[in-house]
Parts: structure tokens; C-alpha cells; sequence
């Protein structure tokens, strides 16, 4: 009884009232001054005292950290961001400085920096944007206009082009329908037959009504319309965009389908693909946990367990080091 309690001590709902699997969950007995008052002293203890501070700020929900920010200033009239960033460098810096951010500011901020300057960080911007559910692309929206004045989606139209820019701000339109109790099985069959007879029926691919059905219909809809689709077409969805369309393109349809069909299992991919090589490519993987330990990490965790054989937290011993890994495998939590 204690382990189930203990479960659903972890399971919360977000404000549409989806449920949320996090690593991080507000801790007990909760002291913002006593909290602050550590975090200074391990500023300035000479060469620092980074375990301290992983200690504390992996193991608060961004509100109690932005709490123990407001202490920390009242205490020493000073920043603790700033004073973090003066301390810390590296990748640990990023990892904390990443939680300094609410879950949206810091999804707004790493879409702004895939746009920033020459070219364009497809691989970033196709995985935030097609990876959001509608109510976080929301959030993301309004904080993105907050931080930079300036409206995504016309940032995003600035950066992209042809089909892959429609796809993108399809997306960034919101305008995908809530889940809903009532089954529609017709418009399953309809919306499934459209997406065959768009693509794999036809010589060419009419994108449009592609874009239009996966840019529009719930989750919940989508993933049975994927399911129908087989009795029409000799290929799954994934297959079939692989034959329809390249590029960017094919990329973010991809990605739109798998987290459609499994977003969990999408991103302990994506972990898995970031830490293959001898090291890991460090700004995916810190992206992934830092955006998603107050989301759904846990399942994450599972998923990559179930998947790959061994936990996300071994693979994580084995492909980073020193205070990244212990940030890192502090916001997973205990390996299951």
C-alpha cells in the first residue's frame, strides 16, 4: 500500500487536467530562507560548493526554487541567478540555469536560440514544436512574447519555409480539438482514408490535408485514425511519410507521429541517440531532463528502461561525468 501511495504521491494534473508523471515534486517542510542561506554559503565557499547546490535546486519544483530566489535576494540584496551563473560553468551551469526557468520560459527560450543568428537549428525547433501538447505550445506562446516581444509564429515564418514552415505553424495555430469521451469512429475511418488518399494513394502528396488532420484532431483521435489507417494503406503512418516527403519535412512529420503515438517513448529515444557515442551530446540530453522533470521524466524512465534493458540512469553513469552526472541523475531520481 505504501509503494501505491507512494505512486501516486508522484502523479499530479497540469492545468488542463492531464496527467503529469514528474521526478521533481515539492518538497516537504519546505524552507526558502534556510534554503537560501545554504545556496550562499556554498556561492562562497572557496572553489564552490556545487554539490550543495545540486542538492537543493534538483530537488524543488520551479516555484519553490523561484521562492528560495526571492529569499536569497532578500537575504544578500543580490541575483542568485547571477550569483549561480558567476559560480558555476559548463554544463552544470546549464543544467541549473535551466532550472531557474519555468518549463515554458525555458521551452521559449531554447526555440528562440535554434533561430538566433546565421542558419537555423531545424533539429531543436522540430523537436519543441512537434513534441508540445497544445496547452504547453499555449504557455509557450504567451512566455515567448513576454521574454522577447515578439510573436513565435512570426519568428518561426521568418526561419522557415515552403511545407515545413506550414507544418510548423499549423502547429503554433493551437488549434488542435481537446480529447472528448465520445469515440467517433466515422471520422476515424474518414480521417484515415483522407490521410492514405492524400499520400500513398496518389502520385505526389497533397501536404495540406496532412497538415491540416495532424495538426488538428486530439491525441487520443489521431492515435486511433494511425490504427485505421492499416486496413487502407500497406504501410504504417511512419512509412508512409517516409515514402511522401524528405527534408525538414519528413523530420517533423516524424516526430509528430511518435509523440503522438508514444511521446515518452519519443524522448527515451532521443536520450538513447544523445548518449550512444562515447561521450553525449550534452545539450539534448540537458534539454530533454531539464524540460521534462516536472512533466512526465518519470515515464520517460520507464520507457527507456523498457526499450533499451537498462535504466536511463546507468546509461547516464556511463556517458557523462562529475557534477553534470550527479545534476542529471538527481532530477531522475532513484532508478526503478
Amino acid at each position: 500500500m505504501a509503494m501505491v501511495s507512494e505512486f501516486l504521491g508522484q502523479l499530479s494534473l497540469n492545468e488542463t487536467g492531464e496527467i503529469k508523471y514528474p521526478t521533481v515534486v515539492p518538497v516537504v517542510n519546505f524552507d526558502p530562507d534556510k534554503d537560501a542561506a545554504r545556496i550562499e554559503t556554498a556561492i562562497k565557499t572557496k572553489g564552490v560548493d556545487e554539490q550543495t547546490i545540486i542538492d537543493i535546486l534538483t530537488k524543488r519544483t520551479y516555484s519553490q526554487r523561484r521562492d528560495i530566489a526571492f529569499a536569497y535576494e532578500r537575504k544578500t540584496k543580490k541575483d542568485m541567478i547571477s550569483a549561480l551563473k558567476g559560480a558555476l560553468s559548463g554544463s552544470l551551469e546549464s543544467v541549473i540555469l535551466g532550472l531557474m526557468k519555468s518549463t515554458a520560459q525555458f521551452d521559449a527560450t531554447e526555440i528562440k536560440g535554434s533561430m538566433k543568428g546565421l542558419g537555423t537549428d531545424e533539429e531543436t525547433l522540430i523537436e519543441l514544436l512537434c513534441s508540445r501538447s497544445n496547452s504547453e505550445l499555449v504557455q509557450i506562446k504567451s512566455v515567448y512574447k513576454d521574454l522577447f516581444k515578439k510573436e513565435l509564429h512570426k519568428d518561426v515564418a521568418g526561419d522557415t519555409s515552403g511545407n515545413f514552415a506550414k507544418l510548423l505553424l499549423a502547429l503554433v495555430q493551437t488549434k488542435r480539438d481537446e480529447p472528448s469521451s465520445v469515440v467517433d469512429y466515422g471520422k476515424i475511418d474518414e480521417d484515415a482514408r483522407a490521410l492514405y488518399e492524400a499520400g500513398v494513394k496518389i502520385k505526389g502528396t497533397d501536404v495540406a490535408t496532412w497538415i491540416s488532420i495532424m495538426s488538428e484532431r486530439s491525441v487520443p483521435h489521431l492515435q486511433k485514425v494511425f490504427q485505421k489507417y492499416r486496413s487502407y494503406s500497406p504501410y504504417d503512418m511512419q512509412e508512409s511519410i517516409v515514402k511522401e516527403v524528405k527534408g525538414d519535412l519528413q523530420k517533423s512529420f516524424l516526430v509528430l507521429v511518435q509523440c503522438i503515438e508514444n511521446k515518452q517513448l519519443y524522448f527515451a529515444k532521443k536520450l538513447n541517440e544523445a548518449m550512444k557515442s562515447s561521450g553525449a551530446k550534452e545539450k539534448i540530453v540537458t534539454r530533454i531532463i531539464v524540460s521534462r522533470c516536472e512533466v512526465d521524466l518519470q515515464k520517460i524512465c520507464s520507457e527507456f528502461k523498457s526499450a533499451f534493458g537498462k535504466s536511463l540512469q546507468e546509461t547516464i553513469e556511463g556517458h557523462t561525468k562529475g557534477d553534470y552526472q550527479k545534476a542529471l541523475l538527481s532530477l531522475c531520481g532513484p532508478a526503478a
